[in-house]
């Protein structure tokens, strides 16, 4: 699988990134929402679960794999965490995205994942590296747009 976009997503995210001043990455609109460095902290999560994820798919269908996103940003304390640590760990999860994926072989996309925590619903490996790319940009705009 080609996933160039992705790696592309990456790079020209960098950039953008250095583009936003220490206040707006801090910046809090209320106490339940996060700051733009907690949902890029968020992201960081959602790499590392995916990761286990892509990795686990491949040899083990039918694993329950989820995670506590709001007990992940906060125990992660990446309110108080510097923005250049936040940014070096999102590109170099999501450039390991692309690796792993890249390598996965085609027949293996057909394997399938629980994501859920409740009821159990599985969805293919194709589908929940596609899904990943698809949340990672819908916080990415949140990011960009200072829509938070």
């Amino acid at each position: 699988m080609d996933y160039q976009v992705l790696r592309d997503i990456v790079e020209k995210q960098i950039a953008k990134f250095h583009s936003i001043s220490e206040n707006q990455w801090n910046e809090k609109l209320s106490e339940e929402k996060w700051s733009k460095k907690e949902i890029l902290g968020h992201l960081c999560d959602s790499a590392f679960t995916n990761i286990r994820r892509f990795v686990v798919t491949q040899y083990k269908e039918n694993e329950n794999i989820v995670y506590d996103q709001n007990f992940w940003v906060k125990a992660q304390n990446y309110q108080n965490t510097p923005i250049s640590n936040i940014i070096n760990l999102w590109k170099y999860l999501n450039l390991q995205i692309v690796n792993v994926v890249e390598n996965i072989p085609d027949e293996l996309l057909e394997n399938i994942c629980d994501t859920t925590k409740s009821e159990k619903q599985s969805f293919t490996l194709r589908f929940i590296i596609d899904d990943y790319i698809s949340h990672m940009n819908h916080h990415l705009k949140a990011i960009n747009n200072d829509k938070i």
